[in-house]
Formats: structure tokens, C-alpha cells, sequence
């Protein structure tokens, strides 16, 4: 079988700099290595991390009371999806070292938030409201903050006046955004819109449709099934009228569909590790 593998199939940077950072702390025998929820949306990579001592604790949304124990070498590092201004505070009163390892994509998101709050303005953002980013983005449009992710949720709006701005979280749909900012716009004339959807995100989903464009008549999704931009690349792949696979290792790769095909494309979420694109990669190039 014919494997396509997509350039951008695997760790965005601001995941493999959190990464990073909490293994440097580990490298260094500081311990417990402490992450606010899962360090990345990926149980085969969090099993990786937790045996080298990073330990996840709280929860998916990083809104949790934490049960941690103070200890002279223990560190608490938050992870690339940043946190709210509240929860940030919290975690340093903890009385432990603490890291931000947020991804800059998102702390300029955040920053933007910020400093339109400040001048009086309510803040749009499309995306999912239980995603950790758009939890800990709310956080800095202070009092005026809206979730969409529909022209539905744009029509239960209540009147916001007339300075209102629209964000996206990172992971977002390109022409989702473009689309819904367009409907805003009609309702709100005077809105300040600003597509923040990072360009690790954009390259995947365009990758998906070069792999289309290849002549891939299948297309592999290797990633977590809680994470987003892993669930949105599936979506992506079924928009493009082929049949999507989504897996979170070759364990889950079913060989009595798959070899019907010639050429099969593989793509994956910004929290899948090499090993596991890898592995899904042989095991495919295997088939006959």
C-alpha cells in the first residue's frame, strides 16, 4: 500500500515546547513534575510523561480544587492551553514554583482579550465553551463573554452594543470562522474581528486537502478522541467526501477495510507523538 504522510502530522510547537518544559524540570530531578490537567490530549504520550515523573493532576478543564503536597522540589506547569487570570493566581498560592508553559499563540489570544475588555468591549468567542482554552480565555474578557459555535448561538445573543470583538480558539475551522464572523458582522456593523486561529492549525486542515488532492482514497486521523483539533481533522477528511479512519494507535487500525485501497493518506492531532504516527505508518505500508 501507498502511504501518504502529511507534513504537519504530529506535535504543533506550542505543545512540544510545554513538553519540553516539563521535562527539562524532570531531567533535573525536580519532583513531582506537577501539570494542571492532562499535559497534552494524548493517554500513549501521558503514560510516557508520567514514567519519567511528570504528574497530571486536576482536571481536563483546569477548574478543579487541586489535593497537592507542598514539597522543596515539586513545580506546577500549566499546560499549552493556557489558563484563566483566577486560576493562575490559585496555582501560585499553592506555594510552589510555578511555570507557565501556555502556548504564546494563545497568550497573544489572550493578551487581544485582555486589552479590548479594557477598553469596554464584549468579547466573542468562537469555540467549544468546555475546551480549556476558551475556559481560561473567558477569563480575561472580565465580565463581557459570549461562546459561539453556530449562527444559532449568534441568534440567542443578547444585545451587546456597540463595541463588540470576535476571537477563535486556536483550533477552529478556517472557513467556520470566516463564516460566523461574517453573520456577527450583520448584527454587530461596528464588530472588531480577529482570526486567531494559529497557523499550525491552518496547516493541518490544508494538508488534508492536499492529501485529497494526491489521490488518497482513504485518509488515517491518529489522536486522541478528546482532543479537538484531532476530532476537527476527522471532520475535515469526511467533508472531503473520503473515508476517515480515526485511531489512536495501529491497535485500532482496521486491516479488512484499509486494504481496499491503493494509496491511504495519514494525518494526525498536534498532541500525537512521532512513535505512534510512525507505527500506524509501517503497519499500513505493510498491507498488500
Amino acid at each position: 500500500m501507498k502511504v501518504i504522510r502529511a507534513k504537519s502530522a504530529g506535535f504543533c510547537w506550542g505543545v512540544e515546547r510545554a513538553i519540553d518544559i516539563a521535562r527539562e524540570y524532570a531531567s533535573k530531578g525536580r519532583s513531582p513534575v506537577y501539570t494542571d490537567g492532562p499535559l497534552i490530549h494524548n493517554r500513549q504520550m501521558m503514560e510516557v510523561l508520567t514514567k519519567e515523573g511528570i504528574r497530571e493532576v486536576g482536571d481536563y478543564s483546569s477548574q478543579a480544587e487541586l489535593n497537592v503536597k507542598k514539597e522543596d522540589q515539586s513545580v506546577m506547569v500549566v499546560r499549552a492551553h493556557g489558563i484563566s487570570p483566577e486560576r493562575r493566581k490559585y496555582l501560585k498560592n499553592l506555594g510552589m514554583e510555578f511555570r507557565d508553559a501556555t502556548c504564546p499563540d494563545v497568550g497573544i489570544i489572550a493578551g487581544k482579550v485582555r486589552m479590548y475588555a479594557k477598553k469596554g468591549y464584549v468579547t466573542v468567542i468562537f469555540g467549544d465553551p468546555k475546551h480549556p482554552e476558551v475556559i481560561g480565555l473567558l477569563g480575561y474578557a472580565e465580565a463581557g463573554g459570549h461562546v459561539i459555535a453556530s449562527h444559532e448561538d449568534i441568534a440567542a445573543l443578547p444585545a451587546l452594543g456597540e463595541k463588540v470583538c470576535m476571537v477563535s480558539q486556536s483550533t477552529m475551522f478556517t472557513d467556520e470562522f470566516q463564516n460566523l464572523a461574517a453573520d456577527l458582522k450583520l448584527r454587530y456593523p461596528k464588530v472588531e474581528i480577529f482570526d486567531t486561529i494559529c497557523g499550525a492549525t491552518k496547516d493541518r486542515q490544508s494538508d488534508v486537502v492536499e492529501l485529497a488532492k494526491q489521490g488518497c482514497q482513504a485518509i488515517v486521523v491518529i489522536g486522541g478522541r478528546h482532543s479537538a483539533n484531532t476530532v476537527k481533522l476527522a471532520k475535515l477528511v469526511e467533508i472531503q467526501g473520503l473515508p476517515c479512519y480515526h485511531v489512536e494507535t495501529a491497535a485500532e487500525l482496521d486491516f479488512s477495510q484499509l486494504q481496499r485501497y491503493q494509496t491511504v493518506g495519514v494525518t494526525a492531532g498536534a498532541s500525537t507523538p512521532a512513535f505512534l504516527i510512525d507505527e500506524v505508518c509501517v503497519k499500513l505500508e505493510a498491507l498488500k
